[in-house]
């Protein structure tokens, strides 16, 4: 099906448009708050293109894979505005189900999943996922020039490689900035101000300056100093703009904003981000460096768990920061070895199961797994299955402990599985702990076993 048709055979199963409170999509998801729920998840899952669905709290997840969710989305929000909104005024129709008007329900939502924990990291998604898209370009580009280099290190005099080097830099040089311009807008603030504040704290000339007999050095804290700097900028915009008078709001509050922030910043705000920054860096390594293969399990092996209860989001911020300060981060490949597991765990489940419609999805499911996309194969096929989800998470953790062992680094973001190695700084043993991976879920899937669905 084209993605209309299909958002048309979503929208038959869960519309009409007034049962739908909310739409929007994230990198594989259509996601959905509906009124009534008056269908099954198997209704969805017969769809040609829906790759699996969840229930996150009041929200509807429906898998369908990167680029192809955000498409299905758009095309999807077409149809509800061919329909009266929920969010107009309360209308009869919505009264059926004696709930009020959408907008309301939308509210009551939102204010029960507003527990701080939830908002924290909600928040931090909101501020570094959109950075995604240019971690993956420029790690990439990173990456495969770095495999050219070790070929033939002559490339490096080449102009266009310089320009290519130039390329795969470009989101470090520019990632306080961004990181500030996101902050202020997930923070209320001018989103502009925001990334002023960015450059502030990341100026070459704080070289320059000396405070209390120590100089100053660019960047100190890296994106979790911006995040406090903008955090507070945001706060004091919003009193300025309640006390400053309107004729005068316009000149004064920037530039008040931009005066006290900036000193903020360098005095107070910079070097606790320093320390929080040098802190999660130091936990990290060590962790890493001194637990070896035991970490790496652990930390391989939770990974799925986390991934279903959202809080992986959290560690975004981690390794962003971690990749500012060290040009890599040590945590991603070991995470990275859970979606490898998945594979492995699913592979199991395809040469065992006689269900013709599941090894259909698993078929459909296992390339965009094998290229980091797991989401299709944990909520298609190992989550429901039960078991499996085990056997995926011992895999994970056995490819998690190859990668602790020899500490391997990656230079990108948002990428996993197999795409991932060309930015690892270790593509050999990165490539033998998701081998390790694939292999360890497989056998545990195998051992473990599930009960095989009838056909329907």
């Amino acid at each position: 099906m084209t993605n209309k048709e299909l958002a048309l055979e979503i929208y038959k199963i869960i519309g009409p448009a007034d049962n739908v409170v909310h739409a929007e999509n994230c990198m594989t998801r259509l996601r959905v708050q509906l009124q009534k729920k008056n269908f099954t998840n198997e209704d969805l899952k017969k769809l040609v293109g829906v790759m699996g669905v969840n229930e996150e709290g009041p929200e509807l997840q429906i898998v369908l894979g990167p680029g192809k969710a955000a498409n299905v989305c758009s095309e999807f929000k077409v149809l509800l505005q061919g329909k009266e909104s929920v969010f107009s005024a309360p209308h009869e129709s919505l009264n059926e189900f004696g709930i009020g008007d959408g907008k309301a329900l939308h509210a009551e939502i939102k204010e029960k999943n507003k527990t701080p924990f939830k908002l924290f990291l909600k928040r931090m998604a909101n501020i570094f996922m959109p950075l995604i898209p240019a971690f993956i370009g420029c790690g990439l580009i990173t990456g495969l020039l770095n495999i050219a280099l070790k070929v033939d290190p002559s490339l490096a005099n080449i102009a266009f490689i310089k320009i290519l080097s130039i390329a795969g830099n470009s989101v470090f040089w520019g990632l306080n900035i961004f990181v500030g311009f996101n902050a202020a807008k997930e923070f209320g603030g001018s989103p502009v101000l925001g990334g002023i504040l960015g450059v502030v704290i990341s100026h070459p000339l704080l070289t320059s300056v000396t405070i209390f007999g120590e100089q100053l050095v660019p960047g100190r804290g890296g994106v979790i100093a911006v995040v406090l700097v903008v955090a507070f900028s945001s706060w004091l915009e919003k009193k300025l703009h309640k006390i400053i008078p309107e004729m005068l709001d316009l000149f004064l509050t920037p530039l008040l904003v931009v005066l006290i922030s900036s000193f903020s910043a360098i005095l107070i705000l910079q070097p606790l981000g320093g320390l929080l920054s040098e802190a999660i860096g130091v936990i990290a390594i060590t962790a890493i460096g001194q637990g070896g293969a035991v970490t790496g399990f652990i930390l391989g092996g939770i990974y799925l768990p986390m991934v279903i209860m959202g809080l992986h989001q959290g560690l975004t911020p981690i390794h962003a920061e971690l990749i500012s300060r060290t040009g890599v981060t040590i945590l991603l490949p070991i995470l990275a070895m859970a979606g490898a597991g998945q594979v492995g765990a699913a592979a199991a489940v395809y040469f065992k199961t006689k269900n013709v419609r599941l090894k259909k999805t698993i078929a459909a499911a296992l390339p965009v797994g094998i290229m980091g996309v797991g989401e299709p194969l944990i909520y298609g096929v190992t989550l429901p299955l039960g078991r499996p989800f085990v056997g995926a998470a011992i895999g994970g953790a056995c490819g998690g402990a190859v990668q602790a062992t020899y500490i391997v680094g990656v230079s990108a973001l948002g990428i996993s599985g197999l795409p991932l190695a060309a930015t690892a700084d270790n593509i050999p043993i990165y490539l033998l702990g998701l081998t390790t991976a694939y292999v360890s879920g497989f056998v545990a899937t195998w051992l473990i076993g599930f009960d095989d669905p009838k056909e329907e």
